[in-house]
């Protein structure tokens, strides 16, 4: 978030990449109006303290800053998520602590429009283009978008083993995440877990959809298993072949450039790690079922995902959202 802000407001308003100018007229006047009314409506009941010229709301809390209000609700009004998030990119508020004070609001994600209202959602929300939406011809188009900027700005905030997704922290008796366990442990840990849970070892067949930068392949063939892996980054796949040729592993690791509609052959297990977010709602039943075709009998699958509640997920399914604009198209 550090780098995205620096370059945001060091490019100034209006000059990010498909930003548009803050939305003026009379209609972006009354939905500005609305947009602070159900704001200001929502914000008074949180656990946040939000600092308007003139006044301060919320029970208290992480603390937002709204320095240009007129501009943050004129995007609001007009362009809802993507505004909101917008507004942040060009100044118009800030947060001392962002991940505290969005973590409130994601916890009341679901109220915080009045439930009578969300029933206009699917008229008024954005809709993604047409072109980011899972298909075969533009798939890859929006992987380099997302993954291909360069593996020397992933490696600025990953852990050594580059691994893209979430660890497995060990916990105490209490449930309680245990104090000192750091996150290059924890992403072995998942690694060799999700590994067991497919039962790979020697001889083992393994086909991992989405390589990420390798790590997982390398692990896995150090066990002994003959590892074929796709991807559709041309960055990451160029070094996640260097890092297997590294660890001595190549003969081993075949890591390709390939969409996952377009697998054949047979193996006995099949991994794969929050790949899946960026398969689409679309596609999810062809993405099961050429894992199933592959599957040898009896073998064994695991996959690793980002989830949320059912109902979050029918609610925003259609949406066009910052993070799709901005971080990811086509993810879901």
């Amino acid at each position: 978030m550090t780098l995205t802000t620096s370059a945001a407001r060091s490019a100034g308003p209006g000059r990010l990449l498909g930003l548009r100018a803050v939305p003026s007229g009379p209609w972006a006047s009354v939905s500005a109006a609305v947009a602070r009314r159900l704001f200001l409506r929502a914000v008074r009941r949180m656990d946040v303290t939000v600092h308007l010229p003139g006044e301060v709301l919320g029970r208290g809390g992480p603390m937002m800053r709204v320095h240009r209000p007129d501009e943050l609700f004129a995007r609001l009004g007009a362009d809802r998520s993507i505004g909101f998030g917008e507004a942040y990119l060009t100044g118009a508020w800030d947060a001392d602590d962002l991940g505290g004070f969005l973590a409130v609001l994601a916890a009341e994600v679901a109220d915080l429009v009045p439930r009578p209202l969300q029933l206009l959602r699917s008229a008024v929300m954005p809709r993604p283009p047409l072109d980011e939406r899972g298909d075969r011809d533009d798939t890859q188009r929006v992987v380099a978008h997302h993954y291909d900027l360069s593996n020397e700005l992933f490696a600025l905030f990953l852990d050594p083993t580059l691994t893209y997704s979430c660890g497995r922290f060990r916990t105490g008796p209490d449930g309680a995440p245990v104090r000192g366990d750091d996150l290059e442990a924890a992403q072995l840990r998942k690694v060799d877990d999700l590994l067991d849970l497919a039962g790979v070892g020697p001889g083992t067949r393994l086909l991992e959809i989405g390589t990420g930068w390798g790590t997982l392949a390398i692990r896995a063939a150090e066990r002994g298993a003959s590892v074929r892996s796709v991807t559709l980054s041309v960055e990451q796949c160029r070094l996640a072949q260097e890092r297997a040729a590294a660890a001595g592993v190549a003969d081993r690791v075949d890591v390709e450039l390939r969409d996952y509609r377009d697998i054949a052959g047979t193996y006995d297990a099949v991994v794969s790690v929050e790949m899946i977010e960026a398969v689409g709602w679309r596609h999810w039943t062809t993405f099961l079922r050429t894992i199933d075709h592959v599957l040898a009998p009896g073998g064994r699958a695991a996959i690793q995902s980002i989830t949320m509640p059912h109902d979050r997920m029918l609610a925003t399914r259609n949406t066009y959202t910052w993070m799709t604009k901005y971080i990811f198209p086509g993810g879901f």
